[in-house]
């Protein structure tokens, strides 16, 4: 009996084709206008070598700003390995006096730590496993990792697995670009937002992508004509 073909996830920037954009528009009109004031979909994916490696890096730059979270990423980098060298097993073999020289809070080196040991022990799941499994099924697998959230999931998801169908809902500036392109005095909570995307499918992380650029525009880019 022939064997079924294993299915590959659809991956961005390939998901956003001009009959994703129509059908976009379709399903909700005022898309049009976010779309030709933004202008084309320039997104940007993250290779991804390693889940363990990548997660590493979003804990090293929570609530940080990106030139002293790099610096700091740098220092343990060379503290454990550089590459394929940055791996669990080294950094768990590592003092934690040697982490925190590296500019790591007390918080930052347990959830280090414990990324690493969910890592040897399998929680968190090896790449070729990671690129297989659904969107929800690693955020159920990632965040049960201290210092994950789901956003920090999700910003895996859509910014090194390429996953087209992500709409971050607790995301400050997804929020913000929704309530620019609506006109509206204050951001959407997440749950109406969450209930509101589902009109966008499968091509939601499309839309978060737009709805970022949104948020850096100028307060009435996106108000409507008079007298419409």
């Amino acid at each position: 009996m022939p064997r079924a073909p294993v299915s590959t996830p659809v991956l961005l920037p390939d998901a956003f084709t001009p009959a994703a954009r129509r059908a976009l528009v379709r399903a909700d009109p005022i898309l049009g206008t976010l779309f030709k004031t933004i202008g084309p979909f320039r997104f940007e994916r993250s290779p991804l070598h390693s889940p363990f490696e990548a997660l590493a890096h979003s804990i090293v730059y929570q609530q940080l700003h990106g030139r002293a979270a790099a610096t700091i990423f740098g220092r343990v980098c060379e503290r454990v390995g550089q590459g394929k060298g940055f791996t669990p097993q080294k950094l768990l073999a590592l003092p934690d006096a040697t982490l925190r020289e590296a500019g790591l809070s007390a918080n930052k080196l347990l959830a280090i730590q414990d990324l690493a040991r969910k890592t040897v022990d399998g929680t968190v799941p090896p790449l070729a496993r990671v690129r297989r499994m659904s969107d929800a099924d690693l955020i159920e697998h990632l965040t049960q990792v201290r210092g994950i959230g789901q956003w920090t999931v999700e910003m895996l998801l859509i910014f090194r697995l390429g996953r087209p169908d992500i709409l971050p809902v607790d995301d400050f500036g997804v929020r913000k670009g929704f309530m620019m392109l609506h006109g509206l005095k204050e951001q959407p909570k997440p749950k109406a937002l969450l209930a509101y995307g589902e009109r966008w499918r499968p091509y939601r992380s499309v839309v978060s992508w737009y709805l970022w650029r949104a948020a850096d525009k100028p307060v009435g880019t996106f108000a409507p004509p008079e007298g419409s």
